[in-house]
C-alpha cells in the first residue's frame, strides 16, 4: 500500500529534495541541483514567488519507505496573466509502479480541484527561471545542473495517465570552432554600427551590478509572450542574482548597451558545474564549493544560460554580437562544446541563431497537460 505525506517538516523537506539523488545513484547521466537551492524553493520565508503561489509537495512512502515525490504549485500570477485555471506539478520523481504513480497524481489533480482548477500541467516550476519540462530524448546524455533527468518510464505514466504534450521544449549542443567565425565577426560589427550599440565592459562580478536591474527588465519584456512566464518580481530578481551570480564568469557574459545607455541584449554563460555537483551529490559543503570553484577555472564546456534582445530590436542582428563576443572568449579559454539550455522548438528566432555553428539537437523535454 501506498501512503502520501505533505512534506511540513524541513527534515521531509531535505528528504524530498534529495530522493532524487538515491533514484538515480548509479545513472551516470543524471545530474543533481544544488540542495541548499532546492530546500529554499520550497521555503515560504525564502522564496518570494509565494507571494503569488500556493504551493504543497508529497511524498509517497511504501513499507516506511520513499518511492515517490511530487511538487503542486498554483501560480495565481500566470492564471490571470494567461487567463487559464491551472495547476503546475514540479519536482516528480517516482519509482516505475503504478499505484506510486496513481497515488502521487491523484494527490496533486484533487488539490487542483480543491483550488478551483481545472486542468494540471507540468513539470514547471515556480517561475521560467526553475526548471522546466520532462526530458522525452537524450536519456543518454548528462543533463545540466539547470535542468531535470528522469528515466524514459515517466513518459509512460504520464501518458497512461491522460496527460498530453502541450509544448516541447529542445537543447543544442555546439561545437566551438578552433578558430572565431570570420562570417560573424563581419555581421557582429556591421549591425554594432547600424544600430549603433557597443559592448559593455565587464572584468568583475562587482562590474555587474550597476547592470542588474536593467538586465531583468529587459529579460522580463523579452520573454513575456513566452509559454507560461510572468514578471519576475524585485524580491525574485535579488534571489536568482544571488543564486547564479557566484557561478558567472565575466569572459563569458555580454551586455550591449545602446547611445542612450539602454541594455539592449544580453548573454550570460559559464563553465560546466556539471561533473562538481555529480560528485558531490549537489552539497556545496564540505567540499563541494572547492570542486565548483576547481569547474569554473578549468573547462571546455559551456552552459548558456539566458540569451535576450529587446523586442524592438529582435531581427536586427543583435544576436550576431552576442554570439561573436562568447566565442572569442570561448576560443581563447580553450573551450570545446557548448549546451543550450531549453528553447521552445517553436521559438525559431532563438533556433535559428545556431545556423552558422555544427550542432547537434540532443535533448528534447515536454511540458504535459490534463483536462481534469
Amino acid at each position: 500500500m501506498v501512503e502520501i505525506k505533505e512534506v511540513k517538516k524541513r527534515s521531509d523537506l531535505r528528504k524530498f529534495v534529495e530522493f532524487p539523488n538515491k533514484l538515480y545513484k548509479d545513472n551516470p547521466y543524471y545530474i543533481p541541483p544544488m540542495v541548499q537551492d532546492e530546500m529554499e524553493d520550497w521555503d515560504e520565508k525564502k522564496n518570494p514567488a509565494f507571494e503569488y503561489c500556493k504551493a504543497k509537495c508529497f511524498l509517497a512512502y511504501r513499507d516506511g519507505k520513499i518511492v515517490g515525490r511530487i511538487g503542486a504549485i498554483m501560480s495565481e500570477k500566470a492564471n490571470q496573466k494567461w487567463g487559464y485555471k491551472r495547476m503546475r506539478f514540479s519536482c516528480v520523481d517516482f519509482i516505475n509502479d503504478d499505484e506510486v504513480v496513481d497515488a502521487l497524481f491523484d494527490t496533486v489533480e484533487n488539490y487542483a480541484r480543491e483550488l478551483g482548477c481545472v486542468e494540471v500541467h507540468g513539470p514547471l516550476g515556480f517561475c521560467d527561471l526553475d526548471r522546466e519540462g520532462m526530458l522525452i530524448k537524450g536519456f543518454d546524455r548528462t543533463s545540466m545542473f539547470i535542468t531535470y533527468y528522469n528515466h524514459p518510464y515517466y513518459i509512460d505514466q504520464l501518458t497512461r495517465r491522460g496527460y498530453v504534450k502541450d509544448v516541447d521544449w529542445i537543447e543544442y549542443l555546439v561545437k566551438v570552432p578552433d578558430e572565431a567565425n570570420e562570417r560573424i565577426e563581419k555581421l557582429a560589427n556591421i549591425v554594432a554600427r547600424r544600430n549603433k550599440v557597443h559592448i559593455v565592459k565587464l572584468k568583475k562580478r562587482k562590474d555587474v551590478k550597476p547592470y542588474v536591474e536593467r538586465v531583468f527588465d529587459l529579460l522580463n519584456d523579452a520573454y513575456k509572450h513566452l509559454y507560461g512566464v510572468v514578471p519576475l518580481t524585485e524580491r525574485q530578481v535579488k534571489k536568482y542574482v544571488n543564486k547564479f551570480l557566484p557561478i558567472v564568469d565575466m569572459k563569458y557574459v555580454c551586455i550591449l548597451e545602446n547611445e542612450q545607455s539602454e541594455v539592449v541584449g544580453f548573454g550570460i554563460t559559464a563553465p560546466s558545474i556539471a561533473k562538481a555537483l555529480k560528485k558531490s551529490n549537489g552539497r556545496l559543503f564540505p567540499f563541494g564549493a572547492f570542486r565548483v570553484l576547481r569547474a569554473l577555472k578549468k573547462n571546455d564546456t559551456l552552459d548558456m544560460f539566458l540569451v535576450a534582445v529587446r523586442p524592438d530590436m529582435q531581427g536586427t542582428g543583435i544576436n550576431a554580437i552576442l554570439i561573436n563576443e562568447v566565442l572569442k572568449s570561448a576560443i581563447a579559454n580553450g573551450i570545446k562544446v557548448a549546451e543550450t539550455g531549453p528553447e521552445l522548438e517553436v521559438n525559431e528566432k532563438v533556433v535559428s541563431q545556431w545556423k552558422f555553428f555544427e550542432t547537434e539537437q540532443h535533448k528534447s523535454r515536454r511540458c504535459f497537460i490534463k483536462k481534469l
